[in-house]
């Protein structure tokens, strides 16, 4: 998808004016090569005294052959402030999960913004996800309904504070969707099952939208802080933006060659937010991260269930902090997010739990920013990990511990919920220690002894006994490292 200036267009579609009660209906056809452009924008005009824009599409699904990707075709819409980079034309999308949707002054269709129907050029844009060898063919169709203009309603948008404990640990989701998206759950079935699950904060991440901000202040309340985001999804991967300014919209539609990623993330910083890559290594289509981590505040290595491409994140990251170490600078903290989509995805499978001053927006994200988190596949799982030496100073997850290189450090580990689970430590040198499998209770301490001669950072695993094809045991829970020596 191209963020360059002059996007392409195809014909335009005008509605003459209109009294009350009157509803217009237009047809536009095309076809797209596979060749072609990855974003088509087609404008159609809105004359004065419209109250409602519906849009419907179709479009053809030749057979292709094994390995050959077929027609996929995505929407949105933009109003006539324009299609330009940056999005202060954009009124929603949908990507592929509707056929149809509707906006007007005081409602639209999830996945798109309510909001004024200003008369000029619209444009329905299309993303071409794929195109089959023998190309598509599609069909638009635009329904004006004319009559007075409904109510422009206030946004309200959920608290950034909920009742905590103080500085403590918080449970959290940073990664989901709900029907705001290509998700199948309401905010409060999500909230339901955040509920359920434990969590005391989420992060909501819709492809390319945020119809769904104004759409969460009566799920949050004094026991679940929501915070306001949107899954960036590029061509070349996907990225979270966790914890930004409600009203905060990103661009998608540019490619790591553009060179245009550092100025959507700045955007994210500005609205108080983090950049954190999603799934990186996922092989679905598009989804691998190429932007690099230049721009990135933490990494998502643990994305839904666990399974092989969550453990070649979990090696990435591992070699980005050995090089961090060798270079003397800024290291990426690891979180995770469920990915839930719907049944049977679960919210809080897996969970960020982030040492916080409080349970605010600004706490949570400072905590995660620290790399004061650790990573747990459930509410039953609880690690307490830290490092000291014989003088009984201590440093915690994400701290440093500033003794001599041979000075004698423990590193400590107590684990409860993970029957049978193996404790293993990791250093910048790779695994250095596995215990024996921990008794059924679940609960056991683990130490391991070394030196910052030996360690520049230990971190913690704690896996399950059965593996998923090449994974060393499913994790059950990692946290992020406790640094040795001095820098």
């Amino acid at each position: 998808m191209t963020g360059r200036p002059g996007p392409p267009t195809l014909r335009r579609v005008s509605f003459a004016s209109a009294d009350g009660g009157e509803r217009r209906t237009r047809t536009i056809r095309g076809t797209l090569t596979p060749d072609g452009p990855e974003m088509v924008y087609e404008p159609f005009e809105v004359p004065p005294g419209v109250r409602e824009i519906t849009v419907s599409y179709v479009y053809d699904r030749p057979p292709v052959p094994a390995g050959t990707p077929g027609n996929s075709l995505n929407i949105g819409l933009f109003d006539p402030r324009g299609t330009a980079p940056g999005g202060d034309g954009f009124r929603g999308w949908s990507g592929g999960a509707r056929r149809e949707f509707s906006v007007r002054a005081d409602d639209a269709t999830p996945g798109y913004l309510p909001g004024p129907l200003r008369p000029g050029t619209w444009h329905v844009a299309l993303g071409a996800y794929g195109v089959a060898p023998q190309g598509m063919s599609y069909e638009i169709t635009v329904v004006l309904g004319f009559g007075a203009p409904g109510e422009v309603r206030e946004p309200v948008y959920p608290p950034e504070r909920a009742r905590g404990r103080g500085r403590a640990w918080y449970r959290g989701d940073l990664h989901m969707h709900s029907w705001h998206s290509d998700g199948r759950r309401t905010p409060a079935a999500i909230g339901a099952q955040a509920r359920a699950s434990g969590l005391d904060f989420i992060n909501t991440s819709e492809h390319n939208t945020i119809s769904g901000h104004a759409h969460w202040a009566d799920v949050a309340g004094d026991d679940l802080l929501v915070l306001l985001g949107e899954e960036i999804t590029t061509r070349n991967g996907h990225c979270l933006a966790v914890g930004v300014d409600p009203g905060t919209f990103v661009d998608w539609r540019y490619r790591a060659r553009d060179g245009a990623f550092p100025r959507f993330a700045e955007r994210i910083r500005r609205a108080g937010g983090l950049v954190v890559p999603a799934h990186p290594h996922a092989e679905c289509r598009g989804c691998g991260w190429r932007f690099g981590y230049g721009e990135a505040d933490a990494v998502e290595v643990w994305n839904g269930p666990y399974t092989p491409d969550d453990e070649t994140a979990l090696a990435a990251w591992d070699a980005m902090l050995v090089t961090a170490a060798a270079q003397g600078r800024r290291w990426l903290p690891a979180v995770s997010g469920s990915d839930a989509h719907r049944p049977p995805d679960r919210v809080g499978h897996p969970q960020t739990v982030v040492l916080a001053d409080d349970l605010t927006r600004t706490a949570v994200l400072a905590g995660i920013r620290a790399g004061r988190c650790c990573v747990t596949e459930s509410a039953k799982v609880e690690l307490e990990f830290g490092v000291r030496d014989a003088t009984g100073r201590t440093a915690g997850i994400g701290e440093r511990l500033e003794a001599g290189p041979d000075a004698p450090v423990i590193a400590r580990l107590a684990v409860t919920g993970a029957p049978r689970c193996t404790v293993r430590f990791v250093t910048d040198e790779g695994l250095a220690f596995a215990s024996p499998p921990l008794p059924v209770s679940g609960r056991g301490v683990v130490e391991w002894r070394t030196t910052p001669a030996r360690a520049v950072y230990v971190r913690a695993e704690v896996r399950h006994e059965t593996a998923v094809g090449p994974v060393p045991g499913v994790m059950a829970g990692f946290t992020n490292p406790v640094w040795l020596g001095r820098w």
